[in-house]
């Protein structure tokens, strides 16, 4: 398969306030998880860039929806992560009001790949993340990242463990941004979505 379309992957732009949203058109994949999942470095291993998505030693610099152009009709979505980010209390509510309005009013949204550090496994956020996608009918991943953390053993009971909770209708593999494994699955998936 030919995923080079990801390799042309560039920043759009960044939104703060619903108003600041590109156009609702075309299709797009939203990137969320835990603040310190690794989304940012899911995103960066897709595009085969080392600073498309920003990353950072401490958790939570994603402030903002990031949209980034996959082609013209295809848009990749960072959303700031959840759980955290040491902000004030006023604007963590504002990203919650901004982040539910998105999901729930986003036309061109086809899926979503929840970024799980596979250490920590599923949390309530995650879990009422992927309850509001089957309530929708949206499509998810759940991309268990960082993979290469754990012996090859364990990272199988990990995805065993999660694959038994969820059931059949969500999507789950292993992943590791720094030794690209699980990149050609995530690919397939992205582009039934996309």
């Amino acid at each position: 398969m030919n995923h080079s379309r990801y390799h042309n992957t560039v920043y759009l732009q960044s939104a703060h306030l619903l108003t600041q949203l590109p156009a609702d058109a075309g299709k797009e994949v939203v990137f969320a998880g835990r603040s310190n999942a690794g989304k940012s470095s899911v995103l960066n291993a897709l595009a085969r860039r080392k600073s498309l998505a920003r990353t950072s030693r401490q958790p939570g610099r994603t402030r903002q929806l990031n949209f980034f152009v996959v082609d013209a009709q295809a848009r990749l979505v960072d959303l700031p992560g959840y759980g955290y980010a040491k902000a004030p209390r006023d604007l963590r509510q504002h990203w919650g009001q901004l982040i539910n309005t998105y999901l729930a009013q986003r036309q061109c949204l086809t899926g979503l790949a929840l970024i799980v550090d596979i250490r920590r496994g599923l949390g309530d956020p995650d879990r009422q993340l992927l309850n509001w996608c089957t309530d929708r009918a949206l499509p998810a991943q759940v991309v268990l990242n960082k993979a290469d953390k754990l012996s090859r053993s364990a990272a199988a009971h990990a995805l065993t463990a999660v694959a038994r909770e969820l059931g059949e209708n969500t999507g789950i593999q292993l992943f590791s941004a720094t030794k690209k494994q699980g990149l050609d699955e995530l690919y397939q998936t992205l582009d039934k979505w996309l």
